[in-house]
């Protein structure tokens, strides 16, 4: 498999302002995906893990250290350069779903599209449609995401994250608030879209039952990713 990202010698310090305590989170970090993984992050809190993610979705630059993806060196990359990257390349599913509550489902899903195109298009609504087939919500696309059940919202969270056709989707505890059985359903559902589409998933999570079904689990600890 081609390489997807690199990040070496990567560092993340908090508190760099006078006056304030340094923390730094990250400590020379190394990693690399590959494209069509299925990787778990594990790791304590405060670990690092929020803030690797932080750093590989661009939505943060570390303090140093180079994070290339896609050939792509996004440590010299400014604001704007990285906002077109994040919304062409990279897809989030977060713990809390974040669905626009006053939006139906099919809305919420094409919401990204719509925001990179300035309206909403035709064609957008029915790649929108079509994930919602995907992901087994044909028959709630107009629901409100109020009438939604917590798996279903982050079903929609999850086609959501794949409007715009990302590389790479970062996934924050996409579990954490669900049953046993609707966490299983959504990890096959983010299984089948790895094989089929071979999307590159990165699923940071506490839980060892969702890493075991990952097919490689990568642990940071004291800043570094073992």
């Amino acid at each position: 498999m081609s390489t997807l990202l690199e990040v070496r010698n990567l560092v993340k310090t908090y508190g760099e302002g006078e006056g304030e305590a340094e923390t730094r989170v990250l400590k020379g970090l190394n990693l690399t995906l590959a494209t069509g993984e299925l990787s778990a992050l594990l790791g304590p809190s405060g670990s690092g893990k929020s803030t690797l993610l932080s750093i590989l979705g661009t939505l943060m630059q570390p303090t140093s250290g180079e994070h290339v993806m896609l050939g792509q060196d996004l440590t010299r990359a400014g604001d704007r350069d990285l906002t077109e990257f994040r919304n062409r390349h990279i897809g989030f599913v977060f713990q809390f779903h974040h669905l626009l509550p006053d939006f139906t489902a099919l809305e919420n899903v094409i919401f990204p599209a719509a925001v990179q195109a300035g309206r909403e298009t035709a064609a957008a609504r029915a790649r929108g449609r079509e994930l919602l087939v995907r992901v087994g919500l044909e028959s709630r696309m107009d629901f409100l995401a109020t009438k939604l059940s917590g798996g279903q919202k982050q079903r929609v969270a999850i086609a959501r994250a794949l409007m715009n056709q990302p590389e790479l989707v970062l996934a924050d505890e996409p579990t954490g608030n669900l049953d046993r059985a609707s966490a299983t359903q959504v990890m096959a559902l983010i299984a089948e879209i790895n094989q089929n589409e071979k999307t590159t998933f990165l699923i940071s999570t506490h839980d060892e039952k969702i890493a075991e079904t990952c097919r490689r689990r990568i642990r940071v600890a004291d800043g570094k990713a073992e």
